[in-house]
């Protein structure tokens, strides 16, 4: 039975990055071979569809140079984390990523947010993503469970830690999308959600089907085409073309799939949502 809702698009501010640089050299994560050719410009056409796509639906894109040498920029997810205007600055656990740290920090200093920089391991909107008043928050792989802690001290918000089993999904968003935040006090229970319940231990698993019941539990072979590394507005979640038992969930749940192909940039192991940083510049406890 469809339990359809009638959804509204919410304005987003986004950060992303061309990918003019992009080629994977290194790998730091299973989806990266270097020995597999990649095509630059083919990414950089990919990845302008979906800037087309935010900019077509409404939303505010920001840029931030690219800088050369640094090919996994493009994934502006992992350069911080804001809330209020307040930017929490990446500090990335391998080496081929820590040249992105200033170019993030000083993007957000001279763009009036208040800049945080971090103490402990994290690597932003990758781990931590907004639902209500909480955070939840990521650690297996990349971010540390010492940067929970920072990241409640910066924000003063709850954060529910949860432990990310399977390496192929070793950031947050690529094992749980949030499709609606319901920011504020008590919204995390009014939230949804969509998660890939097999990338998670089994406490994990555990907190999530408590406090979010209604969820949309994503199937392996969805969770395999990176569809849950996808961006929503409320109404329009940009998804994976691939992830197409996700899109009928997301259809029936009175969604709006916007399927976009970013095969390429997939070769350096990231999305659609790895290549968006949400700017949340306003207060968000209304």
């Amino acid at each position: 039975m469809s339990t359809s809702t009638a959804r509204v698009r919410q304005h987003r501010t986004y950060l992303m990055c061309r990918p003019d640089h992009f080629t994977v050299s290194y790998s730091i994560n299973p989806w990266m071979e270097p020995a597999t050719p990649t095509d630059t410009a083919k990414a950089v056409r990919q990845w302008q569809t979906l800037y087309d796509a935010y900019v077509a639906a409404g939303h505010e894109v920001h840029l931030i140079d690219p800088v050369p040498g640094l090919p996994d920029m493009v994934y502006t997810a992992n350069g911080g984390f804001t809330i209020d205007g307040v930017a929490y600055g990446p500090r990335f656990r391998f080496p081929e990523r820590a040249g992105e740290e200033q170019p993030f920090l000083d993007w957000f200093a001279a763009h009036g947010f208040e800049t945080v920089v971090p103490t402990q391991t994290n690597e932003g909107e990758g781990d931590f993503l907004l639902v209500g008043d909480a955070i939840l928050a990521g650690t297996g792989f990349r971010s540390t469970g010492d940067s929970h802690r920072e990241v409640a001290e910066v924000f003063g918000r709850e954060v529910v830690s949860l432990t990310l089993v399977d390496p192929r999904f070793y950031h947050l968003d690529t094992a749980l999308a949030v499709l609606d935040p319901v920011e504020g006090p008590g919204g995390v229970e009014r939230a949804t959600i969509a998660y890939l319940p097999g990338a998670f231990d089994a406490r994990s698993q555990g907190i999530l089907a408590e406090r979010f019941p209604d969820a949309i539990r994503v199937a392996d072979a969805d969770g395999d085409a990176f569809g849950l590394n996808a961006a929503s507005d409320g109404l329009d979640v940009f998804v994976s073309p691939r992830a197409h038992g996700f899109a009928a969930q997301l259809h029936e749940r009175g969604y709006h799939p916007v399927p976009l192909d970013l095969s390429e940039l997939l070769l350096g192991g990231g999305g659609i949502k790895c290549c968006t940083l949400e700017l949340r510049i306003g207060r968000q406890n209304p």
